[in-house]
Formats: structure tokens, C-alpha cells, sequence
């Protein structure tokens, strides 16, 4: 079955990094998003001055530097996803210190479009 492994971190000094790595370690293709998660959006609220009706919380964050890095790849099967995590993980570190992120595989049912270059 195929998986969707998926790494969420502040980490962006070692983003391109651990998409490279992926590539190497089978990934057919690594896709980024970026995002803001609850923690940062309560965090940039606090430490900044809102007027109503003038500015987006979205504003905020983008302003504030304060994205998370989201990378996510379908993979044919668990060995992949084993070899993309743990390629993640000597590229990040430990993944339970503070702010290296999290990184998790779920089953993908069915897929299409998935090419190998």
C-alpha cells in the first residue's frame, strides 16, 4: 500500500536538504507547503498590537516570520517511508527536541498520477 510521509518544522535551513535526501532515499517526488500553526498564530497575537479591521492575523504571521515548512511525498511502500524517515531524522536531529518538528506516514488507499524520474 502506498504511504504519504509527511515532516511539519520551523527548520527551513534544512528543508531543501531533507528534500534531496528524500529524493535519494526513493521519494519519486517532494512536494512544500508552507504553513502557520495555533502555537505561532497565539504566540505573533501577543506580541503584536492588532487594530480591528486593519490588518489580517495572516498579515501578522507572514510578517512575523514565524511559518512552519511542510513536506510531503507519496511513497509505494513502508520500506521507503522507513528510509525517508530515518534520513529525516540524521538531517534534523532528534526529532523530539524543541522546534526540530514532526514527521509521520499514513496509508494512502489509492493513488494516480505517481511517475518515477
Amino acid at each position: 500500500m502506498a504511504k504519504l510521509v509527511i515532516l511539519i518544522t520551523v527548520r527551513h535551513d534544512v528543508g531543501h536538504q531533507i528534500a534531496e535526501a528524500w529524493r535519494e532515499a526513493g521519494a519519486p517526488g517532494v512536494t512544500f507547503v508552507e504553513s502557520y500553526g495555533l502555537r505561532r498564530l497565539r504566540e505573533a497575537s501577543r506580541n503584536t498590537e492588532i487594530l480591528p479591521g486593519l490588518v489580517s492575523m495572516f498579515q501578522i504571521l507572514r510578517d512575523t516570520d514565524q511559518s512552519s515548512l511542510i513536506l510531503l511525498s507519496v511513497v509505494e511502500d513502508d520500506a521507503t517511508a522507513d528510509r525517508l524517515l530515518d534520513v529525516t531524522e540524521r538531517t534534523v536531529g532528534d526529532m523530539s527536541a524543541p522546534d526540530n518538528g514532526i514527521a509521520f506516514v499514513l496509508d494512502v488507499g489509492r493513488t494516480l498520477g505517481i511517475r518515477h524520474y
